[in-house]
């Protein structure tokens, strides 16, 4: 997993709790959170690809099928990509009052089950749909949502 920061300085210190937003999907997660100090936001890569890249020369022999793994390891493998993955995205939320999980598919309803198994997480998490958004677009989403009005940034 890659974590890529680009921060706006912040210092959740202990008994402060920030609020966080996230929109996700199977590939990415853009994280905001914004607290009295400041606001930081995240972008982590998913790294699991759904299907199977073969590497090198294109097999041409009769046996070329046990080249690929079954379909059962592949789907073992990607599920185990993805729980490292929200394990990564509910780590970097565990200071976090409340958590505004959005986007396109299912991996936002997927978070939320970990966020609920998980009890040291969140005390407040809410989803809502949207579609693909622009890191400015997924800032002011949540900002809104928090009611964060910052004259500065003009989003």
């Amino acid at each position: 997993m890659a974590i890529m920061n680009s921060t706006k300085a912040i210092n959740n210190g202990g008994s402060l709790k920030a609020e966080a937003g996230l929109w996700i999907d199977h590939r990415e997660a853009v994280i905001v959170v914004l607290s009295k100090t400041g606001e930081e936001t995240k972008r982590i890569q998913s790294n699991a690809e759904t299907q199977l890249r073969r590497s090198g020369e294109p097999s041409t022999g009769r046996f070329e099928y046990q080249t690929v793994p079954a379909d059962d390891s592949r789907q073992r493998e990607y599920t185990g990509h993805l729980a490292r993955y929200y394990d990564e995205i509910i780590s970097c939320l565990r200071d976090a009052g409340a958590v505004l999980i959005f986007g396109p598919g299912e991996a936002k309803g997927e978070l939320k089950k970990r966020f609920e198994k998980d009890k040291t997480g969140a005390q407040t998490v809410t989803m809502e749909t949207t579609d693909k958004m622009t890191e400015l677009q997924i800032v002011a989403h949540v900002r809104h949502h928090f009611c964060h009005e910052t004259a500065s940034q003009g989003v």
